[in-house]
Protein backbone atom coordinates (compact mmCIF):
# COMPACT_ATOMS: atom_id res chain seq x y z
CA UNK A 1 0.00 0.00 0.00
CA UNK A 2 1.27 3.48 -0.82
CA UNK A 3 1.72 5.90 2.07
CA UNK A 4 -0.31 9.10 2.09
CA UNK A 5 1.44 11.78 0.07
CA UNK A 6 2.13 15.40 0.91
CA UNK A 7 0.39 18.19 -1.02
CA UNK A 8 3.52 18.97 -3.03
CA UNK A 9 4.10 15.30 -3.83
CA UNK A 10 0.50 14.93 -5.04
CA UNK A 11 0.83 17.97 -7.28
CA UNK A 12 4.07 16.67 -8.78
CA UNK A 13 2.57 13.21 -9.34
CA UNK A 14 -0.52 14.55 -11.10
CA UNK A 15 1.45 16.98 -13.23
CA UNK A 16 3.86 14.27 -14.32
CA UNK A 17 0.95 11.96 -15.18
CA UNK A 18 -0.67 14.63 -17.34
CA UNK A 19 2.61 15.48 -19.09
CA UNK A 20 3.27 11.80 -19.79
CA UNK A 21 -0.24 11.40 -21.24
CA UNK A 22 0.21 14.32 -23.62
CA UNK A 23 3.72 13.27 -24.68
CA UNK A 24 2.50 9.76 -25.47
CA UNK A 25 -0.33 10.90 -27.72
CA UNK A 26 -3.32 12.12 -25.69
CA UNK A 27 -5.11 15.22 -26.95
CA UNK A 28 -6.19 16.00 -23.39
CA UNK A 29 -6.39 14.37 -19.98
CA UNK A 30 -7.46 14.76 -16.38
CA UNK A 31 -6.38 12.98 -13.22
CA UNK A 32 -8.48 12.39 -10.10
CA UNK A 33 -6.58 11.50 -6.93
CA UNK A 34 -8.26 10.29 -3.73
CA UNK A 35 -6.41 9.64 -0.48
CA UNK A 36 -8.41 8.36 2.48
CA UNK A 37 -8.51 6.83 5.94
CA UNK A 38 -11.54 5.18 7.52
CA UNK A 39 -12.61 3.34 10.67
CA UNK A 40 -15.68 1.13 11.01
CA UNK A 41 -17.07 -0.84 13.92
CA UNK A 42 -20.04 -3.08 14.63
CA UNK A 43 -21.16 -4.48 17.96
CA UNK A 44 -24.02 -6.60 19.21
CA UNK A 45 -25.12 -7.16 22.80
CA UNK A 46 -22.09 -5.27 24.16
CA UNK A 47 -19.62 -7.39 22.21
CA UNK A 48 -17.46 -5.88 19.48
CA UNK A 49 -17.92 -8.03 16.36
CA UNK A 50 -15.84 -6.08 13.83
CA UNK A 51 -13.34 -3.26 14.04
CA UNK A 52 -11.60 -2.25 10.84
CA UNK A 53 -9.25 0.48 9.75
CA UNK A 54 -8.28 1.13 6.16
CA UNK A 55 -5.91 3.58 4.52
CA UNK A 56 -5.36 3.93 0.83
CA UNK A 57 -4.86 6.01 -2.23
CA UNK A 58 -6.37 5.74 -5.69
CA UNK A 59 -5.59 7.56 -8.91
CA UNK A 60 -7.85 7.68 -11.96
CA UNK A 61 -6.58 8.87 -15.34
CA UNK A 62 -8.94 9.91 -18.14
CA UNK A 63 -7.43 10.48 -21.58
CA UNK A 64 -8.90 11.83 -24.81
CA UNK A 65 -7.94 11.04 -28.38
CA UNK A 66 -10.19 13.02 -30.66
CA UNK A 67 -13.72 12.18 -29.61
CA UNK A 68 -12.74 9.01 -27.79
CA UNK A 69 -12.09 8.75 -24.05
CA UNK A 70 -10.83 6.03 -21.74
CA UNK A 71 -10.37 5.80 -17.98
CA UNK A 72 -7.95 3.62 -16.02
CA UNK A 73 -7.29 3.65 -12.28
CA UNK A 74 -4.59 2.33 -9.97
CA UNK A 75 -3.52 2.34 -6.34
CA UNK A 76 0.13 1.75 -7.27
CA UNK A 77 1.80 5.14 -7.61
CA UNK A 78 5.25 4.03 -8.63
CA UNK A 79 6.76 5.64 -11.74
CA UNK A 80 6.62 2.37 -13.65
CA UNK A 81 2.97 1.86 -12.72
CA UNK A 82 1.99 5.35 -13.88
CA UNK A 83 3.73 4.87 -17.24
CA UNK A 84 1.86 1.58 -17.67
CA UNK A 85 -1.37 3.30 -16.66
CA UNK A 86 -0.92 5.95 -19.35
CA UNK A 87 -0.15 3.36 -22.00
CA UNK A 88 -3.20 1.26 -21.10
CA UNK A 89 -5.49 4.28 -21.16
CA UNK A 90 -4.22 5.37 -24.58
CA UNK A 91 -4.56 1.87 -25.97
CA UNK A 92 -8.14 1.67 -24.73
CA UNK A 93 -8.94 5.07 -26.25
CA UNK A 94 -8.01 3.66 -29.67
CA UNK A 95 -10.61 0.90 -29.34
CA UNK A 96 -13.69 2.59 -27.86
CA UNK A 97 -16.34 4.17 -30.09
CA UNK A 98 -16.42 7.93 -30.61
CA UNK A 99 -18.50 10.02 -28.24
CA UNK A 100 -19.35 13.40 -29.79
CA UNK A 101 -20.22 14.85 -26.38
CA UNK A 102 -17.13 13.92 -24.37
CA UNK A 103 -14.32 16.34 -23.61
CA UNK A 104 -12.74 18.60 -21.03
CA UNK A 105 -14.16 21.92 -19.91
CA UNK A 106 -12.90 24.98 -21.73
CA UNK A 107 -10.45 27.10 -19.75
CA UNK A 108 -12.90 29.96 -19.34
CA UNK A 109 -15.45 27.63 -17.69
CA UNK A 110 -13.04 26.27 -15.07
CA UNK A 111 -13.33 27.34 -11.44
CA UNK A 112 -10.99 30.19 -10.58
CA UNK A 113 -11.61 30.17 -6.83
CA UNK A 114 -13.58 28.00 -4.48
CA UNK A 115 -14.48 28.60 -0.87
CA UNK A 116 -14.14 26.77 2.42
CA UNK A 117 -17.36 25.04 3.40
CA UNK A 118 -16.05 23.38 6.59
CA UNK A 119 -16.26 19.98 4.94
CA UNK A 120 -13.53 18.44 7.10
CA UNK A 121 -13.33 18.24 10.89
CA UNK A 122 -9.69 18.43 12.07
CA UNK A 123 -10.66 16.23 15.02
CA UNK A 124 -10.01 12.59 14.11
CA UNK A 125 -11.82 9.70 15.75
CA UNK A 126 -9.92 6.79 17.25
CA UNK A 127 -10.79 3.14 17.63
CA UNK A 128 -11.34 3.77 21.35
CA UNK A 129 -13.80 6.58 20.58
CA UNK A 130 -15.90 4.42 18.28
CA UNK A 131 -15.93 1.52 20.75
CA UNK A 132 -17.00 3.76 23.62
CA UNK A 133 -19.77 5.44 21.62
CA UNK A 134 -21.14 2.18 20.26
CA UNK A 135 -21.32 0.56 23.69
CA UNK A 136 -22.96 3.62 25.27
CA UNK A 137 -25.48 3.77 22.43
CA UNK A 138 -26.39 0.10 22.72
CA UNK A 139 -26.71 0.19 26.52
CA UNK A 140 -29.16 3.08 26.22
CA UNK A 141 -31.21 1.17 23.65
CA UNK A 142 -31.28 -2.06 25.64
CA UNK A 143 -32.38 -0.12 28.73
CA UNK A 144 -35.65 0.87 27.04
CA UNK A 145 -38.46 -1.21 28.54
CA UNK A 146 -39.72 -3.72 25.99
CA UNK A 147 -36.51 -4.04 23.95
CA UNK A 148 -35.54 -7.71 23.91
CA UNK A 149 -32.20 -7.61 22.11
CA UNK A 150 -29.94 -5.66 19.84
CA UNK A 151 -29.79 -6.24 16.11
CA UNK A 152 -26.56 -4.29 16.10
CA UNK A 153 -24.85 -0.93 16.47
CA UNK A 154 -22.51 0.47 13.85
CA UNK A 155 -20.11 3.39 14.09
CA UNK A 156 -17.82 4.84 11.46
CA UNK A 157 -15.46 7.70 10.77
CA UNK A 158 -13.53 8.66 7.68
CA UNK A 159 -11.59 11.44 6.03
CA UNK A 160 -10.37 11.91 2.49
CA UNK A 161 -8.42 14.27 0.30
CA UNK A 162 -9.71 14.74 -3.25
CA UNK A 163 -7.54 16.39 -5.89
CA UNK A 164 -8.30 17.05 -9.56
CA UNK A 165 -5.81 18.17 -12.21
CA UNK A 166 -6.49 18.69 -15.92
CA UNK A 167 -4.37 19.33 -19.00
CA UNK A 168 -6.23 22.64 -19.33
CA UNK A 169 -4.35 23.89 -16.24
CA UNK A 170 -6.98 23.33 -13.58
CA UNK A 171 -5.72 22.16 -10.21
CA UNK A 172 -8.01 21.93 -7.21
CA UNK A 173 -8.09 20.06 -3.94
CA UNK A 174 -10.39 19.72 -0.95
CA UNK A 175 -10.70 17.58 2.18
CA UNK A 176 -13.82 16.04 3.60
CA UNK A 177 -14.69 13.92 6.60
CA UNK A 178 -17.75 12.15 7.97
CA UNK A 179 -18.83 10.15 10.97
CA UNK A 180 -21.96 8.15 11.68
CA UNK A 181 -23.61 6.09 14.41
CA UNK A 182 -26.66 3.85 14.02
CA UNK A 183 -28.53 1.39 16.21
CA UNK A 184 -31.18 -1.20 15.32
CA UNK A 185 -33.16 -2.92 18.06
CA UNK A 186 -35.64 -5.79 18.34
CA UNK A 187 -38.70 -6.00 20.57
CA UNK A 188 -40.93 -9.03 21.03
CA UNK A 189 -44.52 -9.50 22.16
CA UNK A 190 -46.71 -12.61 21.96
CA UNK A 191 -44.05 -14.39 19.93
CA UNK A 192 -43.88 -11.70 17.25
CA UNK A 193 -40.87 -9.44 16.75
CA UNK A 194 -40.50 -5.91 15.45
CA UNK A 195 -37.40 -3.84 14.68
CA UNK A 196 -36.59 -0.20 14.18
CA UNK A 197 -33.53 2.01 14.17
CA UNK A 198 -32.07 5.46 14.80
CA UNK A 199 -29.17 7.16 13.09
CA UNK A 200 -26.95 10.22 13.23
CA UNK A 201 -24.39 11.47 10.71
CA UNK A 202 -22.32 14.65 10.55
CA UNK A 203 -18.97 16.07 9.50
CA UNK A 204 -18.09 17.62 12.87
CA UNK A 205 -18.24 15.63 16.08
CA UNK A 206 -20.01 18.48 17.86
CA UNK A 207 -22.91 18.21 15.40
CA UNK A 208 -23.55 14.51 16.13
CA UNK A 209 -26.53 13.42 18.23
CA UNK A 210 -25.32 12.01 21.55
CA UNK A 211 -24.85 8.20 21.52
CA UNK A 212 -27.25 7.66 24.41
CA UNK A 213 -29.91 9.70 22.60
CA UNK A 214 -29.52 7.63 19.43
CA UNK A 215 -29.80 4.42 21.44
CA UNK A 216 -32.85 5.55 23.38
CA UNK A 217 -34.57 6.70 20.20
CA UNK A 218 -33.89 3.36 18.50
CA UNK A 219 -35.32 1.47 21.47
CA UNK A 220 -38.41 3.64 21.80
CA UNK A 221 -39.18 3.49 18.10
CA UNK A 222 -38.92 -0.29 18.15
CA UNK A 223 -41.25 -0.75 21.12
CA UNK A 224 -43.85 1.53 19.59
CA UNK A 225 -44.09 -0.81 16.61
CA UNK A 226 -45.22 -3.81 18.67
CA UNK A 227 -48.60 -5.41 17.90
CA UNK A 228 -49.19 -3.79 14.50
CA UNK A 229 -52.60 -4.02 12.91
CA UNK A 230 -53.69 -4.47 9.34
CA UNK A 231 -56.03 -1.98 7.73
CA UNK A 232 -58.45 -2.23 4.86
CA UNK A 233 -57.67 -0.79 1.45
CA UNK A 234 -58.65 2.85 1.20
CA UNK A 235 -57.53 6.34 0.17
CA UNK A 236 -56.01 8.53 2.86
CA UNK A 237 -53.56 11.38 3.37
CA UNK A 238 -50.02 10.01 3.83
CA UNK A 239 -47.66 11.76 6.23
CA UNK A 240 -44.01 10.95 5.57
CA UNK A 241 -41.50 11.02 8.41
CA UNK A 242 -38.42 12.99 7.21
CA UNK A 243 -36.21 9.91 7.22
CA UNK A 244 -38.41 8.29 4.54
CA UNK A 245 -39.74 11.46 2.92
CA UNK A 246 -36.27 12.17 1.59
CA UNK A 247 -36.75 9.26 -0.83
CA UNK A 248 -39.34 11.35 -2.70
CA UNK A 249 -36.72 14.01 -3.30
CA UNK A 250 -34.39 11.24 -4.43
CA UNK A 251 -36.93 10.24 -7.07
CA UNK A 252 -37.12 13.86 -8.21
CA UNK A 253 -33.32 14.04 -8.44
CA UNK A 254 -33.27 10.94 -10.64
CA UNK A 255 -36.07 12.22 -12.85
CA UNK A 256 -34.32 15.58 -13.54
CA UNK A 257 -30.88 14.05 -13.97
CA UNK A 258 -29.42 15.16 -17.29
CA UNK A 259 -28.62 11.58 -18.30
CA UNK A 260 -32.30 10.57 -18.01
CA UNK A 261 -33.45 13.70 -19.82
CA UNK A 262 -30.94 13.21 -22.66
CA UNK A 263 -32.12 9.61 -23.08
CA UNK A 264 -35.76 10.67 -22.93
CA UNK A 265 -36.47 8.17 -20.16
CA UNK A 266 -37.91 10.49 -17.50
CA UNK A 267 -41.58 11.24 -16.91
CA UNK A 268 -40.50 14.87 -16.42
CA UNK A 269 -38.69 15.24 -19.76
CA UNK A 270 -41.27 17.77 -21.03
CA UNK A 271 -41.79 19.59 -17.72
CA UNK A 272 -38.99 22.19 -17.74
CA UNK A 273 -40.39 25.63 -16.79
CA UNK A 274 -43.74 24.05 -15.94
CA UNK A 275 -45.64 23.74 -12.66
CA UNK A 276 -44.61 20.61 -10.80
CA UNK A 277 -45.39 21.47 -7.17
CA UNK A 278 -47.70 23.90 -5.38
CA UNK A 279 -47.01 27.58 -5.98
CA UNK A 280 -45.10 28.19 -2.72
CA UNK A 281 -42.75 25.22 -3.06
CA UNK A 282 -38.98 25.79 -3.23
CA UNK A 283 -36.40 23.02 -3.72
CA UNK A 284 -32.71 23.89 -3.76
CA UNK A 285 -29.41 22.24 -4.52
CA UNK A 286 -26.75 24.03 -2.49
CA UNK A 287 -23.15 22.74 -2.54
CA UNK A 288 -22.06 25.72 -0.41
CA UNK A 289 -23.80 24.85 2.87
CA UNK A 290 -21.35 25.11 5.74
CA UNK A 291 -20.73 21.60 7.10
CA UNK A 292 -23.07 20.16 4.47
CA UNK A 293 -22.54 16.44 3.89
CA UNK A 294 -22.13 17.01 0.13
CA UNK A 295 -20.62 20.49 0.02
CA UNK A 296 -17.86 21.18 -2.51
CA UNK A 297 -16.37 24.15 -4.32
CA UNK A 298 -15.88 22.49 -7.71
CA UNK A 299 -17.11 19.36 -9.44
CA UNK A 300 -14.95 16.58 -10.89
CA UNK A 301 -14.71 18.40 -14.22
CA UNK A 302 -13.27 21.51 -12.56
CA UNK A 303 -16.47 23.54 -12.88
CA UNK A 304 -17.27 25.95 -10.04
CA UNK A 305 -20.33 24.87 -8.07
CA UNK A 306 -23.12 27.26 -7.13
CA UNK A 307 -26.44 27.19 -5.27
CA UNK A 308 -29.24 26.30 -7.67
CA UNK A 309 -33.00 26.82 -7.42
CA UNK A 310 -34.36 23.61 -8.90
CA UNK A 311 -37.99 24.24 -8.03
CA UNK A 312 -39.05 27.87 -7.61
CA UNK A 313 -42.67 28.76 -6.81
CA UNK A 314 -43.46 25.18 -7.75
CA UNK A 315 -41.95 25.49 -11.24
CA UNK A 316 -39.16 23.21 -12.47
CA UNK A 317 -36.31 25.56 -13.41
CA UNK A 318 -33.38 23.35 -14.38
CA UNK A 319 -31.96 19.91 -15.01
CA UNK A 320 -28.98 18.52 -13.09
CA UNK A 321 -26.13 18.52 -15.62
CA UNK A 322 -22.50 17.66 -16.17
CA UNK A 323 -20.57 18.65 -19.30
CA UNK A 324 -21.60 15.67 -21.40
CA UNK A 325 -25.34 15.85 -20.71
CA UNK A 326 -25.28 19.64 -21.10
CA UNK A 327 -23.75 19.24 -24.56
CA UNK A 328 -26.36 16.65 -25.48
CA UNK A 329 -29.13 19.06 -24.50
CA UNK A 330 -27.40 22.15 -25.93
CA UNK A 331 -27.23 23.72 -22.46
CA UNK A 332 -24.52 24.76 -20.01
CA UNK A 333 -23.36 22.44 -17.24
CA UNK A 334 -24.74 23.18 -13.79
CA UNK A 335 -21.51 22.01 -12.15
CA UNK A 336 -22.87 18.67 -10.94
CA UNK A 337 -20.36 16.21 -12.39
CA UNK A 338 -19.48 13.36 -10.05
CA UNK A 339 -17.25 10.31 -10.52
CA UNK A 340 -15.03 7.81 -8.83
CA UNK A 341 -11.47 7.26 -9.96
CA UNK A 342 -12.53 4.42 -12.25
CA UNK A 343 -15.65 5.83 -13.90
CA UNK A 344 -16.72 8.55 -16.30
CA UNK A 345 -18.41 11.70 -14.96
CA UNK A 346 -22.17 11.68 -14.46
CA UNK A 347 -24.61 14.26 -13.03
CA UNK A 348 -25.36 14.05 -9.32
CA UNK A 349 -26.99 16.40 -6.80
CA UNK A 350 -25.11 17.84 -3.83
CA UNK A 351 -27.00 19.11 -0.75
CA UNK A 352 -30.49 18.70 -2.19
CA UNK A 353 -33.38 19.83 -0.01
CA UNK A 354 -36.93 21.11 0.18
CA UNK A 355 -37.46 24.37 2.03
CA UNK A 356 -39.57 24.16 5.15
CA UNK A 357 -43.21 25.09 5.18
CA UNK A 358 -45.24 26.84 7.88
CA UNK A 359 -47.16 24.11 9.73
CA UNK A 360 -45.61 22.18 12.60
CA UNK A 361 -45.89 18.39 12.29
CA UNK A 362 -48.09 18.48 15.40
CA UNK A 363 -50.52 20.96 13.83
CA UNK A 364 -50.54 19.04 10.54
CA UNK A 365 -51.44 15.78 12.26
CA UNK A 366 -54.02 17.57 14.43
CA UNK A 367 -55.77 18.70 11.26
CA UNK A 368 -56.30 15.15 9.97
CA UNK A 369 -59.44 13.17 10.88
CA UNK A 370 -57.70 10.11 9.46
CA UNK A 371 -54.37 9.34 7.80
CA UNK A 372 -51.28 7.16 7.79
CA UNK A 373 -47.95 8.27 9.27
CA UNK A 374 -45.21 6.37 7.40
CA UNK A 375 -41.91 5.65 9.17
CA UNK A 376 -40.41 2.99 6.93
CA UNK A 377 -40.63 2.05 3.25
CA UNK A 378 -39.83 -1.34 1.75
CA UNK A 379 -39.21 -2.59 -1.74
CA UNK A 380 -39.11 -0.23 -4.69
CA UNK A 381 -41.60 -0.18 -7.49
CA UNK A 382 -41.06 3.32 -8.79
CA UNK A 383 -41.18 3.72 -12.56
CA UNK A 384 -39.34 6.93 -13.47
CA UNK A 385 -40.44 6.61 -17.10
CA UNK A 386 -44.13 6.90 -16.17
CA UNK A 387 -43.93 8.27 -12.60
CA UNK A 388 -45.94 5.35 -11.22
CA UNK A 389 -45.18 4.84 -7.52
CA UNK A 390 -45.81 1.83 -5.26
CA UNK A 391 -43.96 1.06 -2.02
CA UNK A 392 -44.49 -1.26 0.91
CA UNK A 393 -44.95 0.79 4.07
CA UNK A 394 -44.89 0.57 7.86
CA UNK A 395 -46.16 3.28 10.15
CA UNK A 396 -48.94 4.44 12.45
CA UNK A 397 -52.61 5.22 12.01
CA UNK A 398 -53.73 8.81 12.50
CA UNK A 399 -57.25 9.15 13.96
CA UNK A 400 -58.93 12.36 15.03
CA UNK A 401 -55.67 14.25 14.93
CA UNK A 402 -53.70 11.75 17.01
CA UNK A 403 -51.11 9.09 16.16
CA UNK A 404 -52.63 5.84 17.43
CA UNK A 405 -51.75 2.20 16.70
CA UNK A 406 -48.93 0.75 14.55
CA UNK A 407 -49.75 -0.47 11.04
CA UNK A 408 -47.89 -2.98 8.86
CA UNK A 409 -48.30 -4.94 5.64
CA UNK A 410 -49.67 -2.11 3.54
CA UNK A 411 -48.71 -0.71 0.16
CA UNK A 412 -49.02 2.97 -0.72
CA UNK A 413 -49.43 3.93 -4.35
CA UNK A 414 -49.87 6.90 -6.64
CA UNK A 415 -48.15 8.77 -9.43
CA UNK A 416 -45.21 11.01 -8.63
CA UNK A 417 -46.59 13.80 -10.80
CA UNK A 418 -49.83 13.90 -8.79
CA UNK A 419 -47.97 13.37 -5.52
CA UNK A 420 -45.68 16.34 -6.11
CA UNK A 421 -48.66 18.61 -6.87
CA UNK A 422 -50.47 17.56 -3.69
CA UNK A 423 -47.51 17.75 -1.31
CA UNK A 424 -47.43 19.92 1.83
CA UNK A 425 -44.16 20.45 3.76
CA UNK A 426 -43.96 21.11 7.50
CA UNK A 427 -41.51 23.44 9.25
CA UNK A 428 -39.10 20.87 10.72
CA UNK A 429 -36.37 20.65 8.07
CA UNK A 430 -33.00 19.44 9.38
CA UNK A 431 -29.96 18.86 7.15
CA UNK A 432 -28.93 15.34 8.12
CA UNK A 433 -28.80 13.04 5.08
CA UNK A 434 -27.58 15.16 2.15
CA UNK A 435 -31.02 14.81 0.55
CA UNK A 436 -33.40 16.33 3.09
CA UNK A 437 -37.05 17.18 3.55
CA UNK A 438 -39.23 18.19 6.48
CA UNK A 439 -42.23 16.11 7.47
CA UNK A 440 -44.45 15.86 4.37
CA UNK A 441 -48.10 15.19 3.70
CA UNK A 442 -49.55 13.96 0.40
CA UNK A 443 -53.31 13.88 0.09
CA UNK A 444 -55.42 11.18 -1.48
CA UNK A 445 -52.94 8.32 -1.93
CA UNK A 446 -54.13 4.77 -2.41
CA UNK A 447 -53.47 2.33 0.45
CA UNK A 448 -53.66 -1.38 -0.32
CA UNK A 449 -54.26 -3.31 2.89
CA UNK A 450 -56.08 -6.46 3.85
Amino acid sequence: MNPNLSSSAIQSLLQETLESSLKRGADGADVLYVQGTSLSLSCRNQTIEELERSEGVDLGLRVFKGKRQAIVSTSNLSKESIIGLVDRALAMAELVPEDPFCGLASKEDLAQTYGNYESSDPLEDTEETLVSEALVCERAALAVKGVSKSEGVEASWGKSLVTLATSTNFYGSYQDSSRSLSAAMIAEKNGKMERDYAFTCAIYREDMTLPETVGKEAGERTVKRLSPKKIQSTKLPIVYDPRVGSSLLGHLASAINGASIARGTSFLKDKLNKQLFSEKMIILDDPHIKRGLRSRGFDVEGIATRPLAVIEDGILKTWILDLRTARQLNLKTTGHASRGTGGIPHPSVSNFYMKAGVLTPHDLIKSLPKGLYVTELMGSSVNLVTGDYSRGAIGFMIENGEITYPVSEVTIAGNLGDMFLNLTPCNDLIHQYGIDVPTLMIEGMTIAGS
